[in-house]
């Protein structure tokens, strides 16, 4: 039995829905205005044009950081290795020193890079669009690395990894 109800506002059905659809997770990082390191943990980030290369990431205005991202002049995008649900969690958590014990790199514009993840991207911020209680980020990519691993899976609210890849014979 299928139950349908209208979307719209804060519906349970809606966030229902949309858990559903699985994700790539993302720390995202920069700079604010007085050198402090902000980030958040992202499920809404994608490619956006190859040429110029562009990504966007969305981020709660709500979150902690916003105004950091509000002011910064660049991001970096670090995509998620399956063993890394802890450190997408502490980027997720409100007031927290998000980078207590945690090894980073200066990268572009000063905003930190962060060691160990699957890829980074390292991003001029080029535009803001509101999105509703979001704001659409787009990053200009400047660099990109690329690290072994598989990648952490959201899905159904809870982190996940994808299955092994079967070799086709």
């Amino acid at each position: 039995m299928t139950i349908t109800k209208p979307v719209g506002g804060e519906s349970a059905t809606l966030r229902d829905c949309l858990a559903r659809w699985p994700s790539g997770v993302a720390v995202v990082t920069t700079v604010d205005q007085d050198g402090a390191r902000r980030g958040f943990t992202a499920t809404a980030f994608s490619s956006l044009s190859a040429r110029p290369p562009l990504v966007l990431v969305c981020l709660d205005r709500s979150a902690d950081c916003h105004p950091a991202f509000d002011g910064a002049e660049a991001m970096a995008v670090h995509l998620l290795r399956d063993d890394q649900a802890q450190l997408a969690t502490r980027f997720a958590t409100k007031a927290a020193d998000k980078y207590e014990d945690l090894s980073s790199t200066p990268g572009l514009s000063r905003v930190p890079l962060l060691d160990d993840v699957l890829a980074r991207l390292e991003c001029e911020l080029v535009n803001r669009f509101d999105g509703g209680d979001h704001v659409i980020l787009v990053g200009l990519v400047r660099r990109s690395e690329v690290f072994p691993g598989e990648p952490l899976v959201y899905c159904g609210r809870l982190f996940r990894s994808l299955p092994p890849e079967e070799s086709s014979v």
